[in-house]
Parts: C-alpha cells; structure tokens; sequence
C-alpha cells in the first residue's frame, strides 16, 4: 500500500489544515480590518473633538461682548445742546479710540459754551442754578451753543457708592436714548442733587429723576442705567479731562467739580460768581463781544464736532 499524503494530517492538503490556513488568514484580516477601524475611531473623534472646541470658541468670541463704547451723541465726549435744546447728533466713540473735538466757527454770532461739571459737586449746582434761567433763554433763542461734558471726580464723597460715576453714566443713557431732552434731565438732575459724604442716589431714584424730566425712551434708558452700560466710558472721559488740555482753550485739565469755557476763554469760577448770573452774563459779553446777541436773532447753524489735524 501506498501513501499519497491525502490522509497525512501534517500534510498542506489535507482539508483540515487548508481550512485552518483559511481561518487564519481570515482572522488576520479582520484584525487587520479592526486596527484600521479602531486608527479611523480615533481619528475622527479626535476631529470630532477639535470640530467641537473649534465651535465653542467661536461661540464664545460671537458672545464675548464688544469693546465698551461711549453714547451716542457725545464724541466729543460732551453733548452739543444747541437752538430748541435740539442736540447735534454724532455717532458712537469706541474703546481706544481719542474723542473728536466740536470745531467752532469764530465767525458766528453763536457763543460756544463748554461747561465741565460733576453732578455730585455743590459748586456746579450752584452755577447751573443761578444761570438756569438765561442760559435756557440763549438756547432757546439760539444764542448759544451749551456743551455739556459730564464727569466723575467725587466718587469719594459718595460713602463708596460711585454716585458721581453712576450719575454721569445716566446722563450718557439719555444722550443716547433721549438725546433732545438732555436740558431738562440736566436740570432735574441737579435739582435732585443729594449732599455730598452720602449714598448719593440709587440707580432706582436716578430713574426716577429720568421719569419726573418726562424724558422719552424711559425703558431703554432704565436698563441703560441699571446695567451702567457706560461706565467705563465716564471713567476714559474723566481721565482725558483731569489730563487734559481741553480742546479749544488755553485751559490744561479740568481740576474741580467745575470748568467753563465760553469761547476759549476760562470763565474765572468764584464763590460770589457761580451764584451771580449778572456776573456770568457779563462775562459772556465781554469775551464774545458785539457779536454776541442775547435774542438769537441773528444765530448763525450750529457747528458740528469735526475731527482735528493729526501730525
């Protein structure tokens, strides 16, 4: 009898040793299949992961909020109240960037007046009171233009509350909402003055002085001060101010509660002169000259802020 290795079971033709190589090379390939699945996994969770993290970042930029601005109406950092108490409107100041300074025309019968004043400072009420009367006279006649640049320098006086701050922050919001009604609020505002070495107002009375001015837009300007969506442009303002120079004037920085410039020219703050309208009158005269025209009647338009020459 002979033997052909058809029955030898180390034989490579032997049916089960062809099925076991069969089994092996099908195991490496689903091994080798799986290695390559699991590489993929990887792989794509790890694009996954960076697709993930690549959206929650621009999620966050998208919600992160902008740069602080200023109110609108105020680029100069001041407002221009001018004829009708209507103010000249000018667009928003952004973080970073440097005001714009309101050109005057020396050739206008129309007064500039620039006052710098805390809402906080005794000094300045007593000067708006007394001047109240004549000086909604020349604006309503158009003899003047009023700019008014609030500012923050008695935070001090106000028990921790920022009062001096949070006040000019509710004058930015009516800029911005109400900008036309910025005069009444103005003396509202100063009529409601609280003594200085106190709280100062709420956030809830300052909007209710908004209220009792009839200012419009009282909701916007309501979260507008509860948010003091402008402090931190009170704060830039306040620092150009106290560093100075004031634009238009021979006038260094702004050092108390209360700096006027009528024409460029430094009205001479005194006790006896805040509370002497005559005095403040006389002083607008002499500095504006012949010119000058209490009943407006031959104003010239209101001037516009207008960027100045950079070297």
């Amino acid at each position: 009898m002979t033997f052909d290795g058809a029955d030898d079971p180390d034989s490579g033709n032997h049916p089960r040793a062809v099925a076991r190589d069969k089994a092996r090379a099908i195991r490496e390939e689903q091994q080798k299949t799986e290695r390559r699945n699991r590489l993929l996994l990887r792989g794509g969770i790890g694009v996954g992961i960076i697709a993930i993290l690549a959206i929650v970042a621009l999620v966050l930029v998208s919600s992160a909020p902008t740069p602080a601005a200023g109110p609108l109406n105020m680029a100069s950092d001041g407002i221009v109240i001018s004829k009708d108490f209507k103010v000249v409107p000018t667009d928003a100041l952004h973080k970073g960037e440097s005001p714009v300074p309101t050109a005057r025309d020396k050739k206008s019968s129309v007064v500039s007046i620039r006052v710098y004043w805390d809402y906080f400072c005794p000094t300045c009420k007593g000067f708006e009171a007394a001047n109240r009367s004549q000086l909604t006279k020349w604006l309503k006649s158009g003899a003047i233009t009023l700019e008014v640049h609030p500012v923050s320098i008695l935070d001090r006086e106000s028990l921790g509350t920022a009062y001096s701050t949070r006040a000019a922050n509710a004058g930015a919001c009516v800029a911005n909402f109400s900008p036309d009604d910025y005069w009444v609020f103005n003396q509202q505002l100063f009529a409601s003055q609280p003594q200085e070495n106190t709280a100062g107002l709420t956030n809830s009375q300052l909007i209710g002085v908004v209220r009792s001015a009839q200012v419009h837009n009282v909701a916007k300007i309501t979260t507008c001060i509860n948010n003091e969506t402008f402090k931190s442009w009170v704060s830039d303002a306040t620092a150009r101010a106290t560093t100075g120079p004031l634009p238009d004037s021979s006038v260094k920085s702004v050092t108390g509660g209360l700096t006027v410039i009528v024409d460029g020219q430094q009205y001479p703050v005194t006790t006896a002169d805040v509370s002497s309208p005559t005095a403040f009158a006389s002083f607008v005269e002499q500095t504006a000259g012949a010119q000058f025209d209490s009943s407006g009647s031959s104003a010239t338009p209101t001037p516009t802020p207008t960027p100045t020459a950079t070297n």
